[in-house]
């Protein structure tokens, strides 16, 4: 019997995965075997690794996971656990996280080809390398009048266009990912920003919520930013030292 496959009728699998460093930091760690673990999953395109250094207390490293198929992401989780690596990370797991690239319900799909390569682009997302990587997840509010989905389809769209175009405004700046949740985590969605400038992620998330869909129908859940690099990067920015590779 071959291996399992969780692979979605539309779009990709998505993790973000959080860790404490254990045990005495000046004590080296061996990384080997994780790294080859990373390296053997993105051969094989389009499966995508981040590690992240996280900054502040919350978490020391983070990884985001991109790919087809979320058995085998699930299978590279529990092997990076089971590495020697792994033996000296704790999981952080509320600031885990399991969602799909979808696409909009509010998405014009005008059949035009620079409007079906945006799609296929929220789908199957190639994400460049950046310096930061912030992700937050979020929900719509469902409470009294600012209940989101009490409201008709053409307001929902109507908002949804000016909120799309002021986040657009940043696309020079900013790289954003929005995948969703509904039913696989307490969330609805899950956003990702990449970014050079840790400003830029700042003036984003500040001025968004300005506008009516974040300030009157916006949840959100914990921020973090991380330094993007390799697992040896990574792990000194955190503190850790690594056995030579």
């Amino acid at each position: 019997m071959g291996d399992v496959e969780v692979v979605a009728s539309e779009g990709w699998g998505v993790m973000h995965l959080y860790f404490r460093l254990t045990g005495d930091r000046r004590e080296p760690i061996e990384i080997r075997e994780a790294q080859a673990l990373c390296d053997a999953l993105v051969a094989e395109p389009p499966y995508q690794a981040t590690w992240q250094a996280v900054l502040g207390p919350r978490a020391d490293l983070g990884l985001m996971l991109i790919g087809p198929d979320l058995a085998k992401l699930e299978r590279l989780h529990g092997a990076l656990l089971a590495s020697e690596l792994g033996a000296r990370l704790a999981p952080v797991p509320e600031l885990g996280f399991v969602s799909l690239t979808e696409l909009s319900e509010y998405s014009s799909r005008d059949g035009t080809p620079e409007r079906d390569a945006m799609l296929d682009r929220r789908l199957h997302p190639r994400l460049p390398r950046r310096k930061l990587l912030c992700f937050y997840p979020m929900s719509k509010r469902r409470s009294g009048d600012e209940n989101w989905y009490a409201l008709d389809f053409d307001t929902r769209l109507a908002l949804m266009g000016g909120h799309g175009r002021l986040g657009a405004a940043f696309r020079d700046r900013i790289v954003q990912l929005i995948t969703g949740a509904t039913g696989l985590t307490d969330w609805e969605w899950g956003v990702t920003l990449l970014a050079d400038d840790i400003k830029a992620i700042k003036q984003i998330v500040y001025e968004m919520r300005f506008d009516e869909v974040s300030a009157r129908y916006g949840e959100f859940g914990p921020f973090t930013v991380g330094i993007c690099g390799d697992i040896a990067e990574s792990l000194a920015i955190a503190g850790g030292a690594t056995v030579p590779l």
